[in-house]
């Protein structure tokens, strides 16, 4: 997993952050702080500014007969911009335009808006509930819509999603 991530991963973060720019335009590689079970936490800097993320790709999805691009869960902290514990989803595909995608924890439910291949909160209040339930939780499922209209089902490990938060927190807090 690790090779993969280093080789897409910076490409899904900027997307996920919604920057516009290059991966060209980042001056060093992301640097792996650690591997916690099911979620690696990497720290970038460029220019002086400073991000930390967690991330991790899916147990599973369906359907599997779905030609999909990469698939990221990603919780980042921006230590110059002071924004702490940010999730997104990087699905692989087009969402649908005007689509919400959920992400689902025991019997609590979030809502993302799309844009894209990536979602983001729609309500920041709602990112510390999400982190919240992450922490407590074992399993994660994110639902999304493509621009085909094809359902996809994400499962996601929440291992290790604790640990790899408390060393972003570290770092990048």
């Amino acid at each position: 997993m690790r090779h993969m991530l280093k080789k897409h991963l910076l490409g899904g973060i900027l997307l996920a952050a919604g920057l516009l720019m290059t991966t060209a335009a980042w001056s060093n590689e992301p640097k792996i702080l650690g591997s916690f079970k099911a979620w690696d936490a990497y720290k970038l800097t460029r220019d002086g500014n400073t991000i930390c993320y967690v991330v991790s790709q899916p147990t599973d999805t369906q359907p599997k007969n779905v030609r999909r691009g990469d698939i990221f869960f990603i919780v980042s902290n921006w230590a110059n911009l002071n924004i702490k514990g940010q999730p997104s989803v990087v699905t692989g595909y087009t969402y649908r335009d005007g689509s919400t995608t959920t992400a689902k924890i025991g019997s609590e439910q979030f809502s993302f808006f799309t844009q894209g291949d990536g979602a983001w909160m729609r309500e920041t209040t709602n990112e510390q509930r999400i982190l919240s339930a992450m922490r407590r939780g074992t399993t994660m499922i994110v639902t999304g819509t493509s621009s085909r209209g094809t359902l996809t089902t994400d499962r996601y490990s929440l291992a290790g999603i604790t640990a790899a938060l408390e060393k972003i927190d570290q770092v990048c807090g």
